[in-house]
C-alpha cells in the first residue's frame, strides 16, 4: 500500500469507489466544513478538499482537510501549482502527510486572472506532471526534488490527477493521462461526463494503452441544478461536452433538480458498465445534500468499511550531527584588529565592484534579449506576448556572479580566523 488511506483500501479491494467534493469557505469558520462533512459522511469513500478553485481565495485545503477528517470523513488534499514555488509544495506536504493526511491531488491550478485577484502573480515553479514526479520521489525514493535524501519518515500520499477526456484534440487525452501514470498518479479523476458515448471511446483508448491496468481511473459526475446550469456549462466552460440530450431532459423537466439528479444515476449506471471504470467522482459543491439520493438511487450504498490498520512504529535511526565550534578566544593586539579590520574593509569593496559588474551585465543582456510585441503560437497570432529566455538568461547570470560574491566575501572573513569542524555521533 502506498498510504492505506480508506480510499487507496477500497479500490485495492476491487470495489467500486466513491468520490466527494468539498469546497471549503471564503471565512475561517470551521463549521461551514463541519456541516458539509457531516452530509457527505457515509455516501463516499473520501472527499476532495478543494484548493482555492477558480483561484478564489478560501480556507486552505490542507486546514480544511484536518476539519474533515476529525469529523470522521477521509480527505483527498489538492494542490494547485498556481500559488507555491516547489519548496513550498515539499514544506506543506511533509505537514500534511505528518498530521495524518494521506491522499493528494495534483493539479496545475486555474489562472489567477479569472479569480477574486487577478492581479496576483502565479507562481507555476512546474506543472502538475511535474508535481507527481517530485511527491512520488519523496514517498518511494525519500529523496527531495534538488536530490538530497530525506533523512527520517517520507510523506506517505495516495497520489491522484485530473484528467479531460473531452479537451482538443481528443487523440491525444489518452496519452496525456498515461504521462501523468508514468509520474507517479495512483488515480485519476476526470472531468464531468455528460457524453457517455465520447467518454466510452476516451475509455477504450486508455484500454489500448494498458492504463485501465496501472491506474484506477473515476469518471466524473455532476448533477445539474438548474437549466441554466447545463447551457452555461455548454457554451462557456472549455473542455465541457454536455449534449442536446441533457439540455432537452433539463428543458422538459417540471422539476429541475430533480430531474438533474437522474440525470446522474443514469450516467454513473452507464459508465458502470464501461471496462476500467474503477469508480465514480460525484462533484455537487455546495449541493452536498444530493449526494445520498444519488449514490442510493446508483446503488452505491452502503460503502464498504475496513478494519483499521495500526501505524507501524518508527524505527530510531542514528543521525550523523556536524558541528562548528570556534577555538578559544585568545586576546589580540591593535595591530591584528586593525589587520582584520582592513580585510573586511577590502572584501566589502570587492563585493560592491562585482555586485556592480553584474548588474551592468545583466541590463545589458536583458537590453539584448528584449523581446518582440507579437509571437506565433501554433499558427495564432498572440498580440503583446514576450519570451522570457532573456529574463532566464539575466536570472542565471545574476546568480552565479552573487554566488560569486558570496564566496570571496566568506573566504576574506574567515582569513583572520581559525574555524574548526568536528563530528558527532550519538
Amino acid at each position: 500500500m502506498k498510504s492505506g488511506s480508506n480510499l487507496e483500501r477500497v479500490l485495492a479491494s476491487g470495489e467500486f469507489a466513491v468520490t466527494g467534493e468539498l469546497g471549503p469557505p471564503k471565512n475561517s469558520d470551521p463549521e461551514v466544513v463541519r456541516k458539509k462533512a457531516r452530509i457527505l459522511k457515509g455516501n463516499v469513500d473520501a472527499v476532495n478538499i478543494t484548493d482555492c478553485q477558480t483561484a478564489i481565495v478560501r480556507m486552505s485545503s490542507i486546514g480544511a482537510g484536518l476539519i474533515t477528517q476529525s469529523e470522521g470523513v477521509e480527505p483527498v488534499i489538492q494542490m494547485t501549482c498556481r500559488d507555491r514555488n516547489r519548496i513550498g509544495m515539499q514544506s506543506d506536504l511533509l505537514a500534511a502527510s505528518a498530521m495524518g493526511l494521506k491522499n493528494l491531488l495534483c493539479l496545475t491550478g486555474d489562472h489567477q486572472k479569472f479569480g477574486n485577484h487577478p492581479g496576483s502573480k502565479g507562481v507555476f515553479d512546474m506543472d502538475s506532471i511535474q508535481m507527481l514526479g517530485m511527491v512520488r520521489d519523496m514517498r518511494d525514493a525519500k529523496k527531495f526534488q534538488c536530490g538530497e535524501e530525506i533523512k527520517g519518515s517520507a510523506p506517505k500520499l495516495f497520489l491522484g490527477a485530473a484528467a479531460n477526456p473531452f479537451a482538443y484534440p481528443f487523440e491525444f487525452r489518452a496519452v496525456r493521462l498515461g504521462k501523468k501514470v508514468a509520474s507517479g498518479a495512483d488515480f485519476i479523476q476526470t472531468q464531468i461526463i455528460y457524453n457517455v458515448e465520447k467518454f466510452a471511446k476516451f475509455m477504450e483508448m486508455c484500454r489500448d494503452m494498458g492504463l485501465d491496468k496501472k491506474v484506477y481511473i473515476l469518471a466524473g459526475v455532476t448533477p445539474p441544478k438548474s437549466l441554466g446550469m447545463a447551457r452555461y456549462m455548454k457554451k462557456f466552460v472549455p473542455g465541457m461536452d454536455v449534449t442536446d440530450e441533457v439540455i432537452d431532459r433539463m428543458k422538459g423537466a417540471k422539476d429541475k433538480k430533480q430531474e438533474g439528479i437522474n440525470i446522474c444515476v443514469d450516467i454513473i449506471n452507464q459508465v458502470k458498465e464501461i471496462k476500467g471504470v474503477a469508480g465514480v467522482h460525484v462533484m455537487a459543491i455546495e449541493w452536498e445534500e444530493a449526494v445520498a439520493e444519488i449514490c442510493e438511487k446508483a446503488g452505491l450504498l452502503p460503502r464498504p468499511t475496513f478494519d483499521a490498520v495500526d501505524e507501524p512504529a518508527a524505527t530510531e535511526t542514528v543521525v550523523t550531527e556536524t558541528v562548528t565550534v570556534r577555538p578559544p578566544e585568545k586576546k589580540v593586539d591593535a595591530a591584528d584588529t586593525q589587520a582584520a579590520d582592513d580585510v573586511l574593509v577590502q572584501a566589502r569593496k570587492e563585493a560592491q565592484q562585482i555586485v556592480a559588474a553584474a548588474r551592468a551585465e545583466a541590463q545589458s543582456i536583458k537590453t539584448q534579449a528584449a523581446p518582440g510585441s507579437v509571437e506565433e503560437n501554433k499558427g495564432n497570432i498572440v498580440a503583446g506576448a514576450q519570451s522570457d529566455a532573456g529574463e532566464h538568461a539575466m536570472n542565471e547570470k545574476e546568480r552565479l556572479m552573487a554566488l560569486e560574491s558570496m564566496k570571496q566575501g566568506l573566504e576574506a572573513l574567515k582569513r583572520p580566523m581559525a574555524w574548526t569542524t568536528i563530528n558527532l555521533q550519538p
